[in-house]
């Protein structure tokens, strides 16, 4: 080693990119009163440190030679040969060999590497104490978020059993399609959830009369497919005892106004058409109340809409219901349908179906109707979230 480095005033030692000793000047080693170096060349560094200054080179002088190739003013405590503390300051770098070279300067103020040593300490133990206390914390919470998740999983499937299962009775509630020599009637159904709002139902009243009705309660799910029960079990009644329109709607209207009298949170409207057949007289009496307008289309293709005659059920009280009558010849065809079948496609698209599929028979025209729904709900499905349902009717 060059003499003046010997005799610096200052401690100098190089180490091994393991941290083994590989040359100490003689100041240093007169500062710890070590008489030869040959003691101490091939050892680790830790030979010449506290205990404490151990711990410290380990987690902070390690990582920082490491990442930045250099310390600056590290406090340490250095041993002497009889273990007695030096206080030092420490300036090293990393060679471009891997080796480590250090400035050692004897300090005489401990306190400030005392508090160093004390406080990182005292940080690591209470870290350690936090750790282990959140660890405890998130375990415990686990416990009680697994438990959760069973109940929810078993409320979850209990409450989707009892949906299919009112799905099932709501879709049993349905009438079956109609097929005779005087009047053909198809329909088509599907619910945007497990329960719709919109129901319908189609009867013979008389071997010459047939009532036709669909309704669409506001909103979906549990709320609207309750009222659509209740409503169905009620116009079920009115229509097959040949109720006159008028008064069906009106028995409809109040039953709603009623529902929701005391309970205006609560309140639901429903939109409804409702046709009266006369085959015998060949007549159609409609009423049309808030719903989307029907269409009639006759043999020679010409199309008319059945448009509303008064506002939604459940809107205003005391309204008096207006029906309307046309006359029809054989071949005619209506169309009734709710607006989550009309908003799928855009304007006069169902005007079109009729027309292009007017001599094809009736189940044809269904199809075709069922077909380009379904194109629209996979092209839009994450879009379309309202029920569909139509009614196809041949006299």
């Amino acid at each position: 080693m060059d003499e003046l480095i010997e005799n610096a005033p200052c401690g100098f030692i190089t180490l091994s990119s393991e941290g083994k000793i590989l040359t100490i000047n003689k100041t240093l080693l007169n500062l710890l009163h070590y008489h030869t170096s040959e003691h101490l060349i091939g050892k680790h560094f830790n030979v010449l440190l506290s205990p404490s200054s151990q711990i410290f080179c380990q987690l902070y002088l390690v990582p920082l030679i490491k990442v930045k190739h250099a310390v600056e003013e590290m406090f340490l405590t250095l041993l002497t040969v009889m273990k007695e503390e030096v206080p030092i300051l420490l300036n090293a770098s990393v060679q471009d060999n891997g080796q480590i070279i250090g400035v050692i300067f004897p300090i005489r103020n401990r306190s400030a590497l005392e508090d160093a040593l004390i406080n990182a300490r005292k940080m690591m133990e209470d870290a350690y104490l936090e750790k282990e206390q959140a660890l405890l914390e998130l375990e415990t919470k686990q416990q009680d978020l697994e438990q959760a998740n069973q109940v929810n999983t078993k409320i979850m499937r209990e409450t989707e059993r009892d949906l299919q299962i009112a799905k099932k009775i709501q879709e049993t509630a349905l009438t079956k399609d109609i097929i005779n020599d005087n009047i053909q009637i198809l329909s088509y159904y599907h619910a945007s959830k497990s329960l719709s709002g919109d129901i319908f139902g189609f009867y013979q009243i008389t071997p010459q009369k047939y009532g036709i009705i669909l309704l669409d309660v506001m909103g979906h799910g549990v709320s609207s497919a309750l009222i659509t029960m209740s409503l169905q079990s009620m116009f079920q009644k009115l229509i097959s005892k040949g109720v006159a329109p008028d008064m069906v709607l009106k028995e409809l209207d109040q039953f709603l106004h009623n529902l929701f009298q005391n309970n205006e949170d609560a309140w639901h409207y429903c939109t409804a058409i409702y046709l009266n057949i006369d085959i015998s007289e060949q007549t159609i009496e409609y009423i049309n109340a808030g719903h989307p307008p029907a269409i009639a289309q006759g043999k020679n293709g010409v199309q008319n809409e059945l448009k509303t005659t008064n506002p939604p059920l459940g809107t205003f009280d005391n309204i008096q219901f207006t029906s309307r009558t046309l006359r029809y010849k054989p071949g005619t065809r209506i169309l009734m349908y709710t607006d989550g079948v009309s908003e799928a496609f855009e304007l006069n698209t169902l005007n079109h179906l009729l027309n292009d599929t007017i001599s094809n028979p009736l189940a044809k025209t269904k199809e075709t109707i069922q077909h380009a729904l379904e194109n629209k709900e996979n092209i839009y499905s994450k879009y379309n979230h309202d029920d569909q349902c139509f009614i196809l009717v041949e006299l």
